[in-house]
């Protein structure tokens, strides 16, 4: 069954336009609402946003919604993801929601799912409430005596702030550190400052004066570079981007140079490995994820189990097989002894315990491997498939044939945005980008 509204997280697209308007946003709670009736109680969602202006647009569409389809709504406003799938479990409630488009700039917004375990929904749960939006969503509708009420919680900040704190291990403070954390004018521009300065580091606060079109402009872990100039300007140990919603993580180390997800993965999975706290014997990862993380891995006995791109493959992944360290090079990292998705607040807090207890500075702590060269091109397209061309397939092919095995060749459609990702690695960098180049081109003259 074909897709229409959801991609590869949640539903995102341009505001007032296509799918994301207000109306779809109220059917859009009727059907959720609907498919999370599971008995006789009192059922209850948590609606989190970031700070985008058309949150204030399709939170109250939302909750009208739900509240049609008698549903209670629990709002908390600016929240990390991560945050609000925490707040699902802790309430009890049947579904989170959080309004986001990420990464994405402030003309855009999304809305992620999470069940009552916190996890994010299957495809099967998500296309059952897609068909719910189009037939019969009128069916969810309740008497009034039914109807379900709105309310805010007003600790929901505090809850999230002693909850991260607890991920640190006992006696570990970061007094001493000095760190700049650039919050993306997003969703954590309140709680990631407040718990690093409470776990005891000098904080040096970025992208924290959110208007409502400022989110990810320049900021944030797309935009690391005002983050890596800060963190050398002030002579700091550590710099620590999050995204619009603060489920992506990017690092940079004291000289201002950048620490992607793979080398985050690799450093956490080696200190849980050598403290006797991996589960699985290695962690799961994306297509995207370098070869060099891979041939790490292998060296000491680990497995990287990859995944298609999307965080919630990497946790169904996870969840099946046992491990308790995955993500995405994106900066994804999901830790499921404390989250059950990604985190970037959590991965920096330990990351940043490993410096901490290593002594090492972060440039030492986060060099963990020697990266392949790797490129990765997009190309846009208006529609078609221009993957299914015989010139773009043997244009594949041939670079499959040349790779041999000493590389990796990666082609698929984004799954929030009508472009072709074409990544290849290999030992011979020159080699990778002429591959690049020319599968790029063969795409360009096919659309």
């Amino acid at each position: 069954m074909s897709r229409k509204y959801f991609g590869t997280d949640g539903m995102r697209g341009e505001v007032n336009k296509g799918f994301m308007t207000p109306d779809i946003a109220l059917r859009v709670g009727l059907a959720a609402g609907r498919a999370f009736i599971r008995g006789d109680h009192v059922h209850r969602v948590v609606i989190g946003k970031d700070t985008r202006r058309s949150g204030y647009m399709y939170e109250p569409a939302l909750a009208a919604g739900f509240a049609a389809a008698g549903v209670d709504v629990i709002m908390v406003g600016p929240m990390p993801t991560p945050a609000v799938a925490m707040l699902v479990k802790s309430l009890r409630a049947d579904l989170g929601v959080m309004i986001s488009a990420s990464h994405n700039p402030h003309h855009d917004n999304g809305i992620k799912f999470f069940g009552p375990d916190g996890f994010k929904l299957s495809d099967e749960k998500e296309l059952e409430i897609e068909d719910m939006i189009d037939n019969g969503v009128m069916d969810a509708l309740v008497p009034s005596e039914k109807l379900g009420r709105a309310t805010r919680l007003e600790d929901a900040r505090g809850r999230y702030v002693e909850f991260a704190k607890a991920t640190v291990p006992n006696g570990v403070t970061f007094d001493g550190l000095k760190v700049v954390v650039d919050c993306a004018n997003g969703a954590a521009y309140k709680v990631a400052p407040m718990v690093l300065w409470e776990l005891g580091a000098e904080v040096i606060p970025m992208g924290v004066e959110p208007d409502g079109f400022n989110i990810n402009k320049n900021c944030g872990s797309t935009h690391p570079e005002a983050m890596c100039q800060r963190v050398v300007a002030e002579d700091a140990d550590l710099g620590v981007a999050l995204d619009g919603d603060a489920d992506r993580l990017i690092l940079c180390d004291e000289n201002g140079t950048i620490v992607d997800g793979d080398q985050i993965m690799a450093l956490i999975t080696r200190n849980w490995h050598k403290r006797g706290m991996l589960k699985g014997g290695g962690l799961v990862s994306t297509v995207m994820s370098n070869l060099g993380l891979e041939r790490l891995l292998e060296n000491e006995g680990l497995t990287l189990e990859r995944t298609k791109v999307g965080d919630r493959y990497v946790v169904e992944r996870m969840r099946s097989s046992g491990f308790n360290v995955g993500g995405e090079q994106s900066g994804h990292i999901v830790l499921s002894d404390f989250a059950t998705t990604g985190d970037g607040l959590i991965a920096a807090l330990q990351v940043m315990t490993e410096i901490v207890q290593s002594g090492h500075k972060a440039s030492e702590a986060c060099n963990q491997f020697e990266p392949v060269p790797q490129l990765l091109k997009n190309v846009r397209y208006a529609g078609g498939d221009p993957l299914g061309t015989d010139k773009v397939k043997a244009s594949i092919a041939a670079a499959e044939k040349e790779l041999n095995g000493s590389g990796r060749l990666v082609i698929r459609k984004s799954g929030t945005e009508p472009v072709i990702r074409v990544m290849a690695e290999g030992d011979d960098e020159t080699q990778v980008h002429r591959l690049v180049d020319q599968i790029c081109d063969e795409i360009n003259a096919s659309v």
